[in-house]
């Protein structure tokens, strides 16, 4: 609705009085939709702030202009190596066939050989498999990446088997704090202190063989009541123990997929409101528009990459010799 004034001379500079073709206000749009507002919402702040109708098929032709810019982006080339690649999901209710289904969105984050992480692709909906994980990677190695040093991934379905088929040099760290947490999900509350805290010395430790050694003790303590851990970390351990062999800064930097769960946190923040998107297109909108929108703060290098640089330049001297100054 146009503010009204005593001499009725009141005259929006955004949208003319009368005018039905608005310039800008498509952008708005974008904006609004790009902050998780949905169409409804959208739909009430125009016709308050400028007494425009439009319909829910305008906004989404509206927003269905940016489809070639994501996929320009999910195609757009990507360096040639990457020191680290961090792999997880986000989970988001989607609308299909007359039900509502829960789609899983796959991140994928890379950090090139200048320390600068990047949003590397997206990809909705698909079942984890060795076979999805091989075409995400022939995507990657498709669009430049010839070779990653480290990749930090959740227990993902038939990851190992596609990043050894692709990119068989590339080692493999499974995040410890999804192992914790995995690891905690049948303990009872009484006991969850106790084994959270008995757990620790197992990752803090210095080397690999104190860590085996601090897990033969927990295996002591806890084997009779929750076999199950023990043997998650015993069939994991080779994938959990990979950041023992570098040192601290490098630890810190994978033994996590913190870095993407910090991405995920801010994608919730905008998605909270908007429960369930109509169609997958739509959340891929969505999840590119906020993506653009919280990278653009990523304008400094990892905190202390020099000295990380140095570490890689060390265990892989052949592979990343070439790409130093």
């Amino acid at each position: 609705m146009v503010p009204r004034d005593r001499e009725g001379e009141f005259e929006p500079l955004v949208v003319r009085k009368h005018q039905s073709n608005v310039t800008g206000i498509e952008d708005q749009i974008i904006a609004l939709y790009a902050k998780g507002v949905s169409t409804r919402e959208i739909q009430d702040h125009l016709q308050q702030l400028y007494g425009l109708d439009v319909s829910p098929t305008f906004i989404s032709n509206v927003t269905n202009k940016i489809i070639p810019l994501v996929k320009e982006w999910q195609n757009r080339p990507l360096q040639s190596v990457y020191a680290v690649v961090f792999l997880d999901a986000i989970h988001f209710k989607v609308r299909q066939d007359g039900a509502i289904v829960n789609k899983a969105a796959y991140m994928v984050i890379g950090i090139d050989l200048d320390g600068n992480k990047n949003v590397l692709g997206m990809w909705i909906g698909e079942n984890e498999s060795a076979k999805f994980w091989l075409s995400v990677l022939n995507e990657l190695k498709n669009r430049g990446v010839q070779d990653i040093l480290i990749t930090c991934i959740d227990n993902l379905t038939g990851f190992s088997q596609a990043i050894s088929a692709c990119y068989p040099s590339t080692e493999i760290q499974k995040c410890i704090i999804h192992q914790i947490r995995n690891s905690t999900r049948y303990v009872s509350y009484k006991d969850l202190k106790k084994v959270t805290s008995d757990l620790k010395p197992i990752y803090k430790a210095m080397t690999e063989e104190m860590a085996l050694l601090e897990l033969d003790r927990f295996e002591e303590i806890w084997s009779a009541k929750y076999p199950l851990i023990i043997r998650s970390w015993r069939n994991n351990w080779d994938e959990l123990a990979t950041f023992f062999k570098y040192p601290p800064e490098l630890r810190k930097l994978i033994y996590t997929t913190n870095m993407i769960e910090s991405y995920h946190r801010q994608l919730r923040k905008v998605t909270k409101g908007k429960s369930i998107s109509p169609t997958d297109e739509s959340l891929l909108k969505m999840l590119y528009l906020m993506t653009v929108d919280v990278t653009r703060k990523w304008t400094g290098r990892v905190q202390n990459w020099g000295q990380i640089l140095l570490q890689l330049s060390v265990f892989y001297p052949e592979r990343i010799g070439q790409h130093l100054p």
